[in-house]
């Protein structure tokens, strides 16, 4: 779907504005404008939230959409909460995708929480602000802060309040707000592998009255985080890595606040918040970076064992290269007389501790102690591994050859039995 303002009109379209309605979830106890982000006690209640005049991209298919029309002016507590929201000072982004959500066969979550402004000081008779927060399963992530107005003129003292929001309400028992700011992403989470550069999606859009304050990128990843980007209005944009990039003049002339990186590594992967500051207000976008796995390199070793003293042997299954840290090792027996590999476990396999190189892959051995004196062969042994970065296992194997008799003429030296090894994909 083309969002507005992301793409050129197909040919034969025309904008046309057209009411998004939307069914929503009030919560009641929010905390700093984020409702989603934290766990805690609140409360949620049936909202609906129409977006009035939005511009779609029309070519001919929406003849039979209707202005949407307030049910009626009953306004008590039981009642579901309606926000009428105007887009002329903010547009909305990605519109189109949000009205024809249902027909996309898309869910869309919305939220909408009290929001608590940032750094604000507007005195005694400070307005009532709100926020939306817009999920579509494609993953299109879209915040809304919205401005309580009124449609009953300059006297707020006459205006009927909302019996339990307690902010003004229009003729038909509407909330009436303005967006004043909006952020949104299209990308939740990305996968991309080593060593790759990937572009992490955010845009804002901001009313006149709320210029841009900052800008800050921050990392998190298991337990600690860390500030990648950051841009305060007024100074030079701080990189805290040289991999790391903002566009400063697209994100003062159009609003994109994407951070760019270049040659991933293991140190890159994790949740990634892109927070935009105003004066007054605040929000932000969370998006994860996660690393395809790499698969493993695995080689079985030694190549050639020969029987010696009690012919106690041990076969290295070398695993090397993976991520992510996870590898299931199994080690398997089969005989001549056997009809399936026969599974080995028990003190005869351990493992080594988990390496990590510098480029961030790990690598562990596998041992299996074997005993070739007790072995009349052929037997072969095999060392499996598994990782999700595999479709299937990947096998190496090694086999014991019984004596031949061509050895056995042989009067220069004793027969050795041996382990030949070969590796192979299951």
């Amino acid at each position: 779907m083309m969002a507005v303002g992301d793409g050129e009109l197909a040919p034969g379209s025309q904008l046309r504005s057209v009411d998004v309605v939307l069914d929503c979830h009030y919560i009641e106890e929010a905390v700093g404008g984020f409702p989603s982000a934290f766990a805690g006690s609140f409360s949620s209640d049936p909202a609906t939230l129409v977006l009035r005049g939005v511009s779609i991209a029309d070519d001919g298919s929406l003849d039979s959409v209707t202005s949407y029309e307030a049910p009626g002016t009953n306004t008590d507590s039981t009642s579901p909460i309606i926000f009428e929201v105007s887009a002329t000072l903010v547009p909305v982004p990605y519109a189109e995708s949000l009205l024809h959500a249902d027909c996309a066969g898309e869910e869309v979550t919305c939220e909408i929480s009290p929001y608590s402004l940032h750094l604000a000081d507007e005195g005694p008779s400070q307005a009532a602000w709100f926020m939306g927060t817009l999920k579509l399963s494609s993953g299109i992530s879209i915040a809304l802060v919205l401005k309580v107005s009124s449609d009953r003129g300059e006297d707020e003292r006459m205006a009927v309040l909302h019996p339990r929001l307690k902010v003004p309400v229009s003729t038909e028992g509407t909330v009436l707000t303005t967006v004043e700011f909006q952020l949104s992403s299209r990308t939740p989470t990305l996968r991309t592998r080593f060593g790759t550069s990937v572009t992490l999606d955010c845009s804002f859009a901001l009313a006149s009255s709320s210029p841009l304050a900052s800008l800050e990128w921050r990392l998190q990843h298991r337990g600690s985080g860390r500030r990648v980007f950051h841009y305060q209005a007024g100074d030079m944009a701080q990189a805290e890595q040289s991999a790391a990039h903002v566009d400063v003049v697209q994100l003062l002339e159009t609003g994109d606040a994407s951070l760019s990186l270049h040659g991933v590594g293991v140190g890159d992967e994790g949740t990634y918040i892109c927070l935009v500051s105003t004066p007054q207000h605040q929000a932000q976008n969370i998006i994860q970076l996660q690393l395809v796995g790499e698969p493993p390199r695995v080689r079985l070793f030694p190549e050639l064992v020969s029987r010696e003293g009690d012919g106690a042997t041990t076969l290295t299954c070398e695993i090397s290269g993976y991520y992510p840290l996870d590898v299931s090792v199994k080690w398997t027996r089969k005989a001549p007389d056997d009809k399936d590999k026969v599974p080995i476990s028990g003190s005869s396999t351990y493992f080594s501790s988990h390496r990590q190189a510098q480029d961030g892959t790990y690598s562990i051995n596998s041992y299996l102690s074997i005993n070739t004196a007790r072995e009349l062969g052929p037997v072969t042994y095999s060392c499996h591994v598994s990782h999700l970065a595999l479709e299937e296992p990947i096998t190496a194997s090694a086999q014991l050859r019984a004596p031949g008799k061509h050895v056995e003429r042989r009067a220069s030296a004793p027969y050795c039995p041996c382990l030949s090894a070969f590796a192979s994909t299951l």
